[in-house]
């Protein structure tokens, strides 16, 4: 708007993270609401998702060298104080003249001067006791560096951190700003040096993918297209996708309106293409217009609209969801997307219809193949889902696996005989996938697993979420 004066991009970051309790409430509903304030949106969205992501290593080094705990520091400034760390050790290319600078103007405009020169006083103690911003990790010591990737970090002359040879559980904890029962399990199943690289992946800046609607275009024709408008990006052939390399609205790229793809990432891809193999393979399972499938946790829709795809619009897709506001979600992408064989049915419409009832197995309504994406603690997308590490801890998994379990077994009544179910979490917790499985089976002598695939998170080029998929097949 002509004339409008924005904020800068710290001043919105700190006003979000003063708004949200990541225990409570979501920073990126808050921010929509505050990035009209602002004219570098993505720069906002960066501070405040990378403060969120970091915010106990960054209280680590705030209490460590101001000689405060952060619990005695008042919000508003506190947030100042984060945001500012924050771009200290993580953004090494930023002038540090230029952040302490901002901090200490952000206390004035909402404090007082005797404020101002307490941020002030913290940000110089800080920055007087970084030795190198961006040191490579194999000359400095664990004990006075905080990783920003998995080759760097930002380097401290003064040892501050948990010992990480004799307590790595903590120090992973402590660097990576993660819940210490969760990476003590990781450890305890997937060795020290995984478990390293999934916190570096739950930390990471996550890439943006996109799949092209195969209906419409190719991956080479959508690329091309892109490449016109001088998008940056990135084939990844194996997964048949597109890594967006410039940060921007996806919603505004080439294409978008057009129907011609859909915002998803390479591990959430894999349990519709597990499906498709499967179902492919498998003589009984004949795909035409005959054959009928049920998306039971359907909303936000990526992975229905993923499946009509993969079966050339012309198999009959039920999706459902018990969350109404979500599952018009569903309508919106497949309307974008020219879909034809999906039908979207309100959650309780859908049990009235399908139910388990004898007048269901009369109507013969049971279905060749289940997709069942189910609720999940996220430890596979952590660093989407920034909240999930707030909120997250072995009482909640435990309820989680209560649902979970009473979804696969509503799945498994609604599946034909020799029907298959896709299970999928964005988990990768076992007591959450082969735990989980295990036990089904267990009590369902007729089923039989096809195959599972479990995904650690990554930050290696091409970077991804973690998630696991089990095909089931009902004899």
């Amino acid at each position: 708007m002509a004339g409008q004066k924005f904020k800068s991009a710290r001043a919105v970051a700190v006003d979000v993270l003063n708004r949200c309790d990541p225990k409570k409430n979501y920073a990126g509903t808050i921010l929509d609401k505050l990035r009209h304030e602002t004219d570098q949106s993505q720069r906002a969205t960066d501070l405040v998702f990378g403060t969120l992501r970091n915010r106990t290593a960054i209280d680590k080094v705030i209490a460590a060298f101001s000689g405060r705990p952060v619990k005695r520091i008042q919000d508003g400034l506190l947030n100042i104080i984060r945001v500012s760390t924050y771009e200290l050790i993580y953004c090494p290319s930023t002038e540090q003249y230029a952040i302490v600078n901002e901090a200490v103007a952000n206390a004035k405009a909402c404090g007082s001067a005797k404020q101002a020169g307490f941020v002030n006083a913290v940000m110089r103690q800080i920055t007087r006791h970084i030795s190198n911003r961006l040191s490579p990790l194999t000359q400095t010591g664990a004990g006075c560096t905080i990783p920003q990737a998995p080759a760097t970090g930002c380097q401290f002359d003064t040892s501050f951190l948990p010992e990480s040879k004799n307590y790595p559980a903590e120090y992973l904890s402590t660097v990576f700003s993660l819940p210490q029962w969760l990476v003590a399990g990781w450890i305890a199943e997937f060795g020290e040096e995984s478990t390293r690289q999934i916190c570096f992946a739950s930390n990471r800046r996550p890439s943006v993918y996109i799949r092209p609607n195969s209906l419409r275009t190719t991956l080479e024709a959508l690329a091309e297209k892109l490449h016109a408008a001088e998008i940056g990006l990135d084939v990844v052939l194996d997964a048949g996708m597109i890594q967006i390399k410039s940060p921007r609205d996806v919603t505004q790229l080439p294409g978008f309106a057009e129907g011609l793809f859909t915002i998803q990432d390479i591990t959430a891809s894999k349990p519709v293409r597990n499906l498709e193999f499967r179902m492919k393979n498998e003589e009984f399972l004949i795909l035409n217009s005959q054959c009928s499938m049920l998306d039971l946790c359907a909303a936000p829709g990526t992975k229905t609209t993923q499946l009509a795809e993969a079966t050339g619009d012309s198999v009959k897709i039920i999706a459902t969801d018990i969350d109404k506001r979500r599952l018009e979600m569903v309508k919106e992408s497949i309307a974008r997307l020219g879909l034809t064989s999906v039908d979207v049915v309100p959650y309780d419409q859908f049990f009235n219809t399908y139910g388990t009832s004898s007048k269901f197995e009369i109507l013969h309504s049971k279905f060749d193949s289940v997709l069942l994406d189910v609720p999940c603690s996220n430890t596979g997308v952590l660093s989407r889902r920034l909240e999930a590490r707030y909120r997250i801890n072995p009482q909640a998994i435990k309820g989680l696996t209560k649902i979970q379990g009473e979804l696969l077994e509503t799945a498994a009544k609604m599946l034909k005989p020799a029907g298959l179910i896709c299970y999928s979490t964005c988990s990768i917790q076992k007591a959450e996938n082969r735990e989980l499985i295990e036990q089904f089976l267990k009590k369902n002598k007729n089923f039989t697993l096809k195959s599972e695939q479990l995904t650690l998170p990554s930050a290696e080029a091409p970077d991804h979420d973690g998630g696991y998929v089990a095909i089931l097949a009902k004899r």
